[in-house]
């Protein structure tokens, strides 16, 4: 095979950073990765090609290097281009940088005794050396960037690997004047964070070793690439590692105080960064007081950026009342809860300040946990300026709704709940006028929100009940959010009393209903609430059975047999059966079981009806609980017994009944016919002939009412050797998925059986086009086996290629040759004549080669022709393509070839057509394109 050329690795790449399993599929890691080697040795790849080719190893290095062999291995061969690659392709050499950092973390090959990972950090080390570009110039300041970025990854993956260059890192960034300078203090402060992290992980480590570390000018610290770091929260000040000095570090402070003041050089997101380093830094360092931060508090208190912000942030969390001072802290609240509602600041930019009040690190926290607590400063008055507002999109609102409740809350502020109760009605007044999915949703959030704090707020908690039960009566499709409401509600408070009123409120409302005025669609939605009302232990159940008993003798439902009802009334008969009230309610809904398996028309319903009257009238309480009763503990045999009557929220997923097969268990082979035509066309009357004669044909065969198929016939057989498990396979049901719009639907297709000694059934797919195109149908099958269980597996792409598509001209079959040559002159003509620009003539010519023209009509022709005198110098051939499409051809012998003229009212088929008769005159072609004729 073939090398791909530069063209071809676009797409191939990219199909392998969207999925790589997929991609590998079709080849292995080894030769992925060989190939990307050999292109990028190759002299005539072009370096953009180049940098393509590596941004795989860049992505998932471990996917194409498995192993840390092949790792070392393909770190050395990109060591290796590095070498020879020119010095102006600066582009070339940054990415090769990259992706031999990125094979050497991920394959575990930062080690001593790894040769190219000491070669490779050399180069770094030798590359940022060249400060303030005296050596090669400016141009070559991309490639000092990325290897200070390839060293700072080295360092934070393996913390401490530079912890012995320090002086070395320091005198680099004092030294360069560029750019650049913000690169190196990056680098230079993470390697003394980390060296200061490892010195405190040593016993007995002081002063003396501090010192030494910071004048430390040595190799690599292999050791570090062995050891973990452990992590810890710097923000609560929660066991964070403590260098114990018996006297302030002159050199560690002013090496500090130096980067702090030049911080202001560097641009937010980097002045955030090295903020966080040196808060680390000082906070392990005992002899190093918070207060050095304190020049730094005026610019950062009045910062815009929101990294910067988080960095003060983090800072107070650290420091707490050590630097920040109560008016420090207040100031610091005030701002937040401006930016809050700034009018310039985008909708995430405010949903951050929001939660950094609900976050604050506060110099005296009640809760020490992380959890949203608020803090004391903030005031009713304060946080004023943040009440919700109809007007506010559903993150805002949301987000407001939750701080406003904490603060009157915390505050016992009567007047401010009242007024996010009227906040809520608002809301309601909206969903009740058929507000939008989203303000729904909105709405029933908010009020989940309100109800979480202010539940014990009896007079409200009543209100919220009547005025749902409102909405709901007004509105039966908020069923589902009126459940989840309940049982978000009930899984977060301790209390379910207003769960357990407001189930009981909608089950009154309910049953209360006359059975004439609940509509078919209306009770699908009650009988959901119902189903949840049935599992509420303090709710009496008796009105909601004889609510089911009337709504089955007064309305027409059994007669029906709606599966879909029945299935719900059952789904809360299950649950009636695991009631702690049964007893009460033992006869009626026996009763009601009984009617259901008499009466109603669907069989499913009638026999999982019967199966809970057998279980009802015959097992103790204790015994039908632990029947029905489906938790994760249950055993295999018991889930495999009972999965059929599973309801849908009893978690399915643990009690699948359809087994995926680890392998294709079936297959369809295709049996070559002359094909049908799938719409009969015998006992159509006889179109009058004359000048409307086209004009008929169009009416009464190609009428909007007529649709044929397109039929393909397969054997359905066991692909290869399969276990002995599928040997009898019953109630195979194939399914069929289209890949694109250019047909119907597919109905599944049923066969009763298929033994593997027996003679496999035949299977005909029926194919209703939208348009005539080639196309590829995914199958799977659904089957039963011999003890019982069901079984899913896929089966290969079924292929539809364009021949399969050709039909016979689609009249009755009785029609006279001469009627239906009539037709194609009428037809040629008329599609000559077109001005639609929908219609296309062509001319296509072949050599004949060792067949003669007559075999390759006969072979592929024979079911269209028109004219089938075979003596005759001009045959005549009609192909229809459904839905309604037509391709003529006219074919005759010329001087040295033959000849077809084509006509067809479609100009989108010519590709199709072209590709068709190269492969039919010439099966040495391999379909490798289609062009126009």
């Amino acid at each position: 095979m073939a090398a791909p050329g530069p063209i071809s690795w676009a797409p191939r790449v990219a199909a392998f950073s969207g999925s790589p399993s997929r991609f590998l599929s079709g080849t292995s890691p080894e030769a992925f990765l060989g190939e990307l080697l050999r292109d990028l040795r190759d002299d005539r790849t072009s370096e953009a090609t180049k940098v393509l080719l590596l941004s795989p190893l860049q992505e998932y290095p471990l996917v194409l290097c498995p192993s840390a062999s092949v790792g070392e291995e393909t770190a050395e061969a990109l060591m290796a281009l590095f070498a020879h690659a020119p010095p102006k392709s600066l582009n070339l050499r940054c990415h090769l940088m990259l992706a031999i950092t990125s094979v050497l973390i991920c394959t575990s090959c930062v080690k001593r005794d790894v040769k190219v990972a000491g070669s490779f950090l050399d180069l770094l080390v030798l590359t940022i050396q060249d400060t303030n570009d005296h050596k090669d110039g400016s141009a070559f300041r991309l490639l000092r960037a990325m290897a200070c970025d390839c060293l700072r990854e080295m360092e934070t993956c393996f913390p401490g690997l530079l912890s012995q260059k320090l002086e070395a890192l320091y005198f680099l960034k004092q030294q360069e004047t560029t750019t650049l300078h913000q690169a190196y203090s990056l680098l230079y402060t993470l390697v003394l964070k980390n060296a200061v992290h490892l010195l405190s992980q040593q016993t007995g480590a002081g002063d003396g070793d501090l010192k030494s570390l910071l004048a430390g000018n040595e190799d690599f610290d292999w050791q570090a690439t062995e050891k973990t770091l452990p992590p810890f929260r710097v923000s609560t000040m929660e066991q964070i590692p403590m260098l114990q000095t018996s006297t302030e570090t002159k050199e560690l402070k002013s090496v500090v105080s130096l980067l702090l003041e030049e911080s202001y050089l560097h641009n937010p997101v980097s002045q955030s960064a090295l903020l966080r380093e040196l808060i680390q830094v000082v906070a392990m360092v005992q002899a190093l007081s918070p207060a050095i931060f304190k020049s730094q508090l005026l610019r950062l208190f009045g910062t815009m950026d929101i990294s910067l912000l988080h960095s003060t942030l983090l800072m107070k969390g650290a420091f707490t009342d050590s630097l920040f001072t109560t008016e420090d802290e207040n100031f610091l609240l005030k701002r937040l809860l401006g930016m809050a509602q700034h009018p310039l600041l985008n909708t995430s930019q405010k949903l951050f300040y929001m939660d950094c009040i609900l976050h604050f690190p506060e110099n005296r926290p009640m809760s020490l946990n992380g959890e949203e607590s608020l803090p004391v400063l903030v005031t009713p008055r304060l946080a004023i300026s943040l009440l919700p507002t109809v007007f506010n999109d559903s993150s805002t609102m949301l987000c407001r709704m939750n701080l406003l409740c904490l603060v009157y809350l915390e505050a016992d502020n009567e007047e401010g709940v009242g007024y996010l109760y009227d906040h809520l009605m608002a809301l309601r007044k909206i969903v009740d006028n058929h507000g939008t999915r989203e303000m729904t949703t909105t709405f029933f959030k908010a009020v989940f929100l309100f109800l979480s704090y202010f539940y014990h707020n009896e007079k409200l908690a009543n209100e919220m009940t009547k005025s749902l039960c409102e909405l709901y009566s007004r509105h039966c499709n908020l069923a589902p959010n009126l459940i989840n409401l309940t049982d978000q509600i009930q899984k977060h408070l301790e209390d379910p009393g207003w769960v357990i009123k407001l189930l009981n409120a909608l089950q009154n409302q309910i049953v209360e209903l006359p059975v004439s005025q609940v509509s078919l669609q209306s009770l699908c939605w009650h009988l959901k609430i119902l189903g949840r009302v049935a599992k509420e232990t303090q709710v009496s159940q008796r009105s909601t059975v004889h609510f089911l008993f009337n709504l089955l003798i007064s309305s027409d439902l059994c007669g029906s047999g709606d599966w879909r009802m029945g299935n719900a009334i059952l789904a809360i008969c299950r649950n009636l059966l695991q009631h702690p009230s049964l007893d009460q309610v033992f006869v009626d809904l026996a009763d009601l079981l009984q009617f259901m398996m008499h009466r109603y028309e669907d069989t499913d319903i009638r026999d999982h009806a019967r199966f809970y009257y057998t279980l009802l009238t015959n097992l103790s309480r204790e015994k039908l609980s632990g029947v029905l009763a489906m938790g994760p503990e249950v055993g295999q045999a018991k889930v495999r017994s009972l999965s059929s009557i599973m309801a849908e929220s009893e978690e399915q997923s643990s009690c699948l009944t359809i087994q995926p097969t680890k392998q294709p268990v079936l297959q369809l082979v295709r049996l070559r016919d002359d094909g049908m035509l799938g719409t009969l066309c015998n006992g159509r009357p006889e179109i009058s002939k004359g000048e409307d004669f086209l004009k008929n044909y169009h009416d009464q065969f190609l009428s909007p009412g007529f649709a044929s198929e397109v039929v393909l016939k397969y054997h359905l057989t066991f692909a290869g050797e399969v276990d002995s498990l599928f040997h009898k396979l019953f109630s195979i049901c194939l399914h069929f998925d289209l890949t694109d719009s250019n047909y119907e639907e597919m109905s599944d297709i049923s066969v009763p059986c298929l033994f593997i000694n027996r003679k496999p059934p035949v299977v005909f797919l029926k194919l209703k086009p939208r348009q005539p195109y080639p196309t590829s149908l995914r199958a799977c099958a659904i089957f039963t086996t011999e003890d019982g269980l069901s079984w899913h597996t896929d089966l290969a792409d079924v292929p539809v290629a364009f021949p399969d598509i050709f039909q016979p001209l689609p009249v009755p079959a009785d029609w006279p040759l001469e009627t239906r040559e009539q037709l194609f002159e009428n037809l040629w003509k008329s599609l000559c004549a077109d001005e639609s620009r929908q219609s296309a003539i062509s001319l296509f010519c072949f050599e004949i080669g060792e067949r003669s023209l007559r075999d390759i009509i006969d072979s592929h022709f024979h079911r269209f022709l028109i004219s089938k005198q075979a003596d005759q110098e001009l045959q005549k051939a009609l192909l229809f393509l459904p839905p309604q499409f037509h391709v003529l051809l006219k074919i005759r012998n010329a001087e040295d070839a033959a000849r077809v003229d084509v006509a067809m009212d479609n100009w989108k088929l010519l590709p199709f057509i072209n590709s068709y008769l190269k492969s039919i005159t010439n099966p040495a072609w391999d379909d490798q394109g289609q062009g126009l004729i």
